[in-house]
């Protein structure tokens, strides 16, 4: 993408961490297999919001700084969240605590503003809803606005009241209240030991456990796992309101729902601090996983007047503990090669236990960064962790090198197919030029399969080396033509798994345009360049002879994209592959193209009250269609206010930051002018 007056190396920068945090965020939200430590995603992250707040023109409707987290999994089902899950801002240290705490008596006019304080487990986010007392809907966060139906699954935790107890309190006709799933240590040692019993391979740590327990398609596996749940708020309620969050927090255990302890009412930074640290301490004898602590504006009317931004709560910010560090030596450095041909080196590491996880690998990123640190195999490192199995070298301990040490040097040739690798001037990636490299044709096949794309359960990467191995697949499309004889023939590959992944590739043959043009590996374009590609062109054809200047026109693609997109289509042996993927039964249907004109483009708009002509969600679609955003929050980036039949909080709202307020008559002439 292309920003005018933005420095090369600026815009270069926030395209290089837009793609990372892209896949991070996939790895973690819907793979539930992250491949950075959280103290590393964060680096990334607030590294990204930095340039973007110096920078505001290149701020852009997907960039992860606007978004939460990843798309759902279709396959367990989908539920709409009535207010979005929103992702917390982060502090990491009591400086960035203390500016958040500024900014709140700021925008609140006030310093007297009582801090709910409580602990931030390591779990999944779920949102339960009750009606008439009876838990109906149970889903993950997903990508905030939509999440993974597991109704059946939550129904197993025993920590979960199917019906609420109505002894200290009355169950309401709505309740919907959010909270995070987890495995208590004590419980996930005890699995993990099972798991080894019988051979399965254990878990890297309870986060993930529970995870990739609670999205199970079969609920038995669910209960057979040990979860939990602490409740950490109400966002909607029939029949009464709270305060303040700590009346919410006191309301849900009268009805049988557990909550977040130890939790504590603060008034200032001191008493905030004070708990922080005394949290800190207990880190280790608590039953759960935490990573740090979550501090809310206690009454709800300040929170309302606080707002939301696009991604996070101004009324609330998790605190994060210092990330665990340990001390250990790189062994070797050794060389991976993804999907794109890229040649990663990896840190090989004397195994040591961080944050109470064993790890023996660190990414090292590239040889500017390994160059940036000075770093030798044979050096002893610092790594940290925060949650996740691989760390990040902090930094090198130079001062007891004994000279024996080695600088490293990026290979010449490929790791993998031994061919000539090269390094583009513009980029910090060496990469290996060789379309059969054999390594980039297992990534490239392990992408195709992957959950975002189309969704080919059963296909990991021992099987997808054993069949790239064998020479029984050689491209995505040859997996369209396997029989279930040569599947019986692998390792490890009973009759009836054999027989499920035919039926999983068969169902594969049928996914939606943006899929598939997401699953064809495309460099630069992740989910959200697919879907708009295909909304753009409709179909494959059209998006294959697509000029680079055309693409470049298209809204969120930009040079970068459309260079990436025009060469992947004048190689021959793509075209060839999506050939033999219309010819092995693939189908690659076509999306009705909006002839609509973005005459909303950079317009945020409001909806409240009821309109007479159309549903909100019609009126969403149309704002959309023409290249605007539908926000729920009002606020001083709102462009219009739709007041509708019975505007309430929101027309206040607006009315007193002197927003600009229109009616259905005037928003239908607008649409009708797009």
């Amino acid at each position: 993408m292309e920003y005018t007056g933005i420095p090369k190396d600026v815009a270069e920068r926030i395209e290089k961490l837009r793609k990372e945090l892209h896949y991070h965020n996939y790895r973690y939200y819907v793979l539930d297999d992250p491949v950075v430590s959280d103290a590393e995603y964060d680096r990334m992250m607030r590294e990204l919001q930095q340039i973007e707040e110096k920078y505001p023109s290149t701020v852009t409707t997907d960039s992860p700084s606007q978004r939460i987290g990843a798309a759902p999994l279709e396959v367990l089902g989908t539920v709409e969240h009535v207010l979005p899950m929103m992702s917390l801002e982060n502090a990491m240290n009591e400086k960035e605590a203390k500016a958040w705490l500024e900014r709140t008596y700021e925008g609140l006019g006030t310093r007297n503003v009582e801090i709910a304080c409580e602990p931030k487990l390591d779990g999944l986010a779920v949102e339960l809803i009750y009606e008439n007392g009876i838990l109906t809907v149970g889903s993950t966060r997903g990508n905030g606005r939509v999440g993974e139906n597991v109704t059946q699954n939550l129904k197993t935790i025993r920590s979960i009241p199917l019906r609420l107890i109505e002894e200290k309190a009355t169950a309401p006709d709505l309740l919907e209240v959010r909270g995070e799933v987890y495995m208590s240590k004590v419980k996930f040692e005890k699995l993990n030991r099972e798991r080894e019993e019988s051979g399965e391979e254990p878990f890297a740590n309870p986060r993930n456990a529970a995870a990739g327990s609670l999205r199970q398609l079969d609920s038995k596996i669910t209960a057979s796992r040990p979860l939990d749940i602490c409740l950490y708020a109400v966002s909607r309620i029939s029949g009464r309101s709270f305060g303040t969050h700590a009346e919410a927090m006191a309301f849900l255990p009268d009805v049988g729902l557990p909550v977040s302890k130890p939790s504590r009412i603060c008034s200032g930074l001191d008493e905030i601090m004070d708990y922080f640290n005394e949290l800190s301490e207990q880190r280790e004898e608590l039953p759960f996983e935490v990573d740090g602590c979550v501090l809310k504006v206690n009454e709800s009317g300040l929170q309302e007047r606080l707002g939301v931004r696009s991604r996070s709560p101004r009324f609330a910010i998790a605190l994060k503990f210092p990330p665990s560090q340990e001390t250990t030596v790189i062994e070797s450095i050794e060389v991976q090669v993804g999907r794109t041909g890229a040649l990663t080196p990896v840190a090989k590491l004397r195994p040591v236990r961080v944050g109470g996880v064993t790890v023996s690998n660190a990414t090292l990123h590239n040889i500017d960064e390994i160059c940036r640190k000075d770093i030798r195999i044979g050096d002893t490192v610092v790594v940290q962790r925060a949650g996740d199995v691989i760390p990040e070298v902090v930094k090198v301990i130079k001062d007891i090198r004994n000279g024996e040490e080695k600088v490293f040097e990026m290979p010449s040739t490929c790791p993998s197919c031994r061919r000539p690798v090269s390094r583009p001037r513009d980029e910090v990636v060496t990469r290996c030029t060789n379309v059969s490299c054999p390594a980039q044709i297992k990534q490239t096949i392990e992408h195709f399969a992957s959950k975002g794309a189309m969704d080919i359960d059963g296909l990991g990467t021992k099987l997808v080396d054993q069949l790239v191995d064998r020479e029984i697949i050689r491209t995505p499309a040859d997996l369209f033509c396997m029989t279930k004889d040569e599947l019986a023939g692998l390792d490890r590959m009973a009759d009836k798994s054999a027989q499920n992944l035919i039926e999983a590739i068969e169902a594969a043959r049928t996914r939606s345009l943006e899929r598939i043009i997401f699953a064809l590996g495309i460099r630069h374009v992740g989910e959200h360049v697919a879907g708009v590609l295909a909304q753009h062109y409709g179909n494959i054809d059209a998006i294959s002879v697509a000029s680079e200047e055309d693409l470049s026109n298209v809204m969120e693609v930009g040079p970068a994209i459309a260079k990436s997109i025009r060469d992947f289509f004048e190689n021959a042996a793509n075209l060839e592959m999506i050939e033999k993927l219309k010819e092995y039964g693939v189908k690659f249907p076509e999306v009705e193209v909006s002839a609509k004109k973005p005459t909303f483009a950079g317009l945020t708009f409001v909806l409240t009250g009821e309109l007479e002509s159309m549903t909100r969600k019609q009126a969403q679609h149309a704002i959309k269609e023409r290249g605007g955003r539908a926000s729920s929050s009002v606020s001083k980036k709102t462009n219009y206010v739709v007041a509708g039949t019975g505007a309430g909080s929101k027309l206040a709202k607006a009315r007193q930051l002197g927003l600009t307020v229109i009616d259905e008559a005037t928003f239908k002439k607008m649409l009708e002018g797009g």
